[in-house]
């Protein structure tokens, strides 16, 4: 069953007791997961399948130490195109998601029509992706940079799950 794009999907106590398992540990084991959250390893095993299918869980991933692989500038990059007709800002998001660079875009309410999240070695290689890859973007009028010092906090689990 085909499920609206925002639709919030009803979970029971069990559900989100599965889901705060595999936010901690994607990889444990159907057995671990049905003894933490007390269902035997079948029951747990029909229940992800049927969050899976639902498209609650959108993917698994493993979140690599960005600055372990060279990558220990992230940049903030606020946008704005010349237009917001709907075939510009279409072909801007077309574009964006053709760069490994651009770990995240937006759409934002506010002052510019997008924020993006950069990920990169640092200020020279930032440099590069402003001249060959921001600034030739489809419709971008103007793009304020901000550099972020040191990552104080970055959260992979949703907040806060339903209570059931």
């Amino acid at each position: 069953m085909a499920e609206g794009k925002n639709e919030i999907l009803p979970l029971d106590e069990f559900d989100v007791k599965i889901l705060r398992a595999l936010q901690r540990n994607c990889k444990a084991s159907f057995n671990d997961i049905a003894a933490e959250v007390g269902l035997s390893p079948s029951a747990c095993h029909k229940r992800l399948k049927a969050i899976e299918e639902s498209g609650i869980i959108s993917s698994y991933v493993a979140i690599i130490a960005e600055e372990k692989v060279g990558l220990k500038t992230n940049v903030f990059v606020q946008v704005t195109l010349k237009s917001q007709k709907e075939e510009t800002l279409t072909a801007f998001e077309n574009s964006v998601s053709r760069h490994r660079e651009i770990m995240e875009c937006y759409l934002m309410a506010g002052l510019s029509d997008y924020m993006l999240r950069i990920l990169c070695k640092d200020a020279e290689d930032y440099e590069r992706i402003h001249n060959q890859i921001l600034t030739r973007l489809p419709g971008v009028d103007r793009v304020l940079t901000n550099f972020a010092i040191r990552k104080v906090l970055r959260r992979t689990a949703v907040p806060a799950l339903p209570e059931a």
